[in-house]
């Protein structure tokens, strides 16, 4: 039996899988608006084999969009957008589907990934606007100073947070993961590198973690107890002045005690001169067990888990409780079904693709266990009880 593909209770929610599609921006809204292209992407994403697939950063204000094609919520319009996509997305698979809220912070009103070669930073003749964050430090050299946050600022994005939260849930979402990472927003409250403030909100690490955990306090009061809610946790800044895993362990123990499911255990991207370590398959992995064996938060692990095997000995070695992919499943699609076949496990095909079954399809291409080849499957390969137009069995 695989234990990445054994089904995982998450808050009030049970996944079927393990699997879990990281959020990747798409940079393809408009005006905040879900696009056509959102339901292709998130729809092919829902019949992936994952057993949760959660949606890109997405805006809770208009100032907290890394650029103008990120998605949004924090009006009617965005939130009904939504909610045609997800019912339209819920009818695929029996996925999970969730959604990251976020804010930028002092990286928000940068270029779109198509203009990214005119440089990262978006130009006042572009559009650009006033970004926040915990001090006015900007990211990099030419980057966009940002306007220390007052109380008030401080009070509309917990409140901008939790009205996001909100309208995910009367959108249909079965979870929502708050953006703590990378740089953004709320990370830059816990790194000391981008939070050099002297009231209740710098210093100590109580203090650098109390704005995280004031935001998460309020989605937490927002969102349904019988849904899941997740936190994207820096692990490390990967820079000798920066936040450790140690501050991740303890923001980790914080959001237990809050009531959140789980924790997404990423790293880097806080500081330009980072200096981050040749990535290896798995290379995070430990960040999520430490937390896991430290906190009892539901862990899921990301950064670098590409092969079926990796991900299967992650949780069945109880390093972590999930994995997320979000590179492998740009570049396949239907990574989860194909990771089933190569662990020996038989799930649901969508309908319409029952001919390209493992178990179904003699040319299906498998790698041999002990050589990696690959080679098409020989008739006699395949179960003789099971044909491409009948159901899984069991």
């Amino acid at each position: 039996m695989s234990a990445l593909f054994s089904p995982l209770p998450l808050g009030g929610i049970t996944v079927p899988n393990r699997v879990a599609v990281s959020p990747m921006c798409q940079y393809s809204a408009v005006e905040g608006l879900a696009q056509p292209w959102h339901l292709v992407h998130v729809g092919n994403l829902m019949m992936s084999g994952a057993g949760l697939v959660i949606m890109e950063a997405t805006g809770v204000e208009a100032a907290g969009r890394i650029t103008h094609g990120c998605l949004g919520l924090w009006n009617d319009a965005q939130e009904e957008a939504l909610a045609d996509l997800v019912r339209e997305a819920k009818k695929l698979s029996g996925a999970a589907l969730g959604i990251q809220l976020a804010h930028a912070g002092r990286k928000a009103s940068s270029r779109s990934i198509a203009d990214r070669w005119k440089g990262e930073v978006l130009p006042p003749e572009e559009g650009a606007w006033q970004t926040c964050g915990p001090s006015a430090l900007p990211f990099d050299t030419g980057w966009h100073v940002p306007q220390a946050m007052d109380d008030a600022a401080l009070a509309r994005v917990r409140d901008a947070f939790a009205d996001s939260a909100r309208r995910a849930d009367r959108a249909g979402f079965d979870a929502v993961e708050v953006h703590g990472a990378h740089g953004y927003l709320l990370h830059t409250f816990l790194s000391p590198i981008s939070n050099t403030r002297t009231d209740r909100y710098g210093g100590s690490r109580e203090n650098r973690m109390r704005y995280p955990l004031e935001v998460a306090a309020a989605v937490r009061e927002a969102w349904p107890r019988g849904k899941a809610l997740g936190f994207r946790i820096n692990s490390t800044d990967w820079h000798p002045d920066g936040a450790t895993l140690d501050d991740a362990v303890a923001l980790a123990a914080g959001l237990k005690a809050i009531g959140f499911d789980y924790a997404v255990m990423s790293a880097g991207n806080v500081a330009a001169g980072a200096q981050i370590p040749t990535a290896t398959p798995g290379h995070q992995v430990e960040f999520a067990a430490r937390v896991k064996r430290e906190t009892g938060l539901t862990a899921m692990a990301v950064g670098f888990i590409v092969e079926a095997r990796q991900a299967e000995a992650v949780v069945a070695d109880g390093l972590a409780d999930m994995v997320a992919l979000g590179r492998a499943m740009l570049d396949d699609p239907r990574w989860g079904l194909h990771a089933a076949a190569a662990l020996g496990v038989d799930v649901d095909y969508p309908p319409q693709y029952l001919r390209a079954r493992p178990n179904n399809w003699i040319g299906y291409r498998v790698a041999h266990p002990d050589t990696g080849a690959i080679a098409a499957t020989r008739q006699a390969d395949r179960p003789a009880s099971q044909s491409w137009d009948r159901p899984k069995a069991g």
